[in-house]
């Protein structure tokens, strides 16, 4: 992977943990709402993964943002 993925994949594992604080939620209960494992969160947080499209819009859901906010600024 280049750096530049890199650097998309840490400042979107950056939204999705700020917004994740932000409302007041646990990776496991941000998991429950997604449906996802609680691992994956954790994951995504940490740059270890690369969310699908299908993902990102569960994710988004769970989170209560569109798709649009949550890669505002990427």
């Amino acid at each position: 992977m280049d750096d530049d993925s890199k650097l998309a994949l840490q400042l979107l594992a950056e939204q999705i943990k700020k917004r994740r604080k932000s409302l007041g939620l646990s990776q496991e209960k941000l998991a429950e709402k997604c449906g996802f494992d609680r691992t994956y969160i954790s994951l995504l947080e940490r740059s270890a993964r690369n969310p699908s499209y299908l993902n990102l819009k569960k994710l988004c859901n769970g989170l209560g943002i569109s798709l649009s906010e949550l890669l505002s600024g990427l």
